[in-house]
C-alpha cells in the first residue's frame, strides 16, 4: 500500500495537493521472538564449533564457564551496511538480514 501511495504522488501534487513525504520506513514486528530464536541457534552452533577444535587439539568440552551475547545488528540484505559496536538497526531497507554473535567459554578435559 505504501509503494502504491508513494508511486501517485505526481498526480496528487497535479490536483494541488500540498504535503512532505519522507522515504517509508521498515520494522520487523516480532522482534523480540526473533532474537530469543537467534540467540538459541547461535548458541548451539558456537557450542559445536568449540566441541570440534577442542576434538582437533586433542580434548573434550567440560563445563560452561560464560556465555556472552555480542550485539544484535539488522542490515538491509545485500547492502553493505557497516556492523558497529553499538549494533545496527536498519529500517530503510524492505528486506533485512538479522545477525548476533555468541561468545561460549568452555573448561576442558
Amino acid at each position: 500500500m505504501i509503494e502504491k501511495v508513494s508511486r501517485e504522488v505526481t498526480e496528487l501534487l497535479n490536483k494541488g495537493v500540498q504535503f512532505r513525504s519522507d522515504s517509508p520506513r521498515y520494522y520487523y514486528t516480532q522482534l523480540a521472538d526473533l532474537k530469543i530464536e537467534m540467540i538459541s541457534k547461535a548458541t548451539e552452533d558456537a557450542k559445536e564449533r568449540a566441541e570440534k577444535i577442542a576434538v582437533h587439539g586433542g580434548a573434550k568440552l567440560k563445563q560452561l564457564k560464560t556465555a556472552k551475547m555480542g550485539v544484535f545488528q539488522i542490515t538491509g540484505q545485500n547492502s553493505s551496511d557497516e556492523y558497529s559496536w553499538g549494533g545496527s538497526f536498519n529500517t530503510s531497507d524492505k528486506n533485512k538480514t538479522a545477525s548476533i554473535t555468541m561468545r561460549l567459554e568452555y573448561e576442558l578435559k
